[in-house]
């Protein structure tokens, strides 16, 4: 597959250099990275491209089925404990983010991204309306369309080796 070995950690630096350029959240904002885990893209890199700007981080943890994720601060080089289906997550100050890094299996050019199927982004992005939403992946999970149901949220943006692809039209 496409998204394992060298290739994952190669693109990590891209994707932040690709984010920082043409989708770096606001000054002051708050950002919710995510501990890639399996074949996820690599946003360390991204996440240290953020802070050497000055942003606050925050990582989730994902609390019991049903509920929303917590974010908790984070700076890198702090301890992250083990959490919920092979997650980490750090012990820092629960906070709110501004900008939130959001995982993803496939999505499409329409927002839709298809997610582990627990529906804690869709939860957690539901209460959060004003945050911006920046799916990241690779390329190659983009898909023509992604089943979407009444309670999946629409992303902003996703970030990929390629580019960022801009979203048209997501009321939030």
């Amino acid at each position: 597959m496409a998204r394992r070995g060298g290739f994952r950690s190669a693109v990590g630096s891209r994707l932040a250099d690709l984010v920082m350029n043409a989708c770096a959240p606001a000054a002051g904002a708050i950002v919710s990275g995510f501990w890639p885990i399996d074949d996820e893209i690599d946003v360390r890199p991204l996440m240290l491209a953020l802070v050497a700007r000055g942003h606050a981080l925050c990582l989730p943890e994902t609390p019991k089925r049903g509920l929303p994720l917590i974010f908790r601060r984070w700076a890198p080089g702090e301890p992250l404990l083990a959490g919920r289906f092979g997650t980490s997550h750090p012990v820092g100050d629960v906070v709110v983010p501004d900008f939130v890094l959001v995982p993803l299996l496939a999505f499409d050019r329409a927002g839709n991204r298809l997610g582990y199927g627990a529906g804690y982004y869709d939860r957690t992005l539901a209460g959060l309306p004003g945050a911006f939403r920046l799916g990241c992946g690779f390329a190659c999970q983009e898909v023509p369309a992604v089943p979407v149901g009444p309670r999946d949220e629409r992303l902003d943006a996703v970030a990929t080796e390629l580019g960022v692809i801009r979203m048209e039209g997501r009321v939030g």
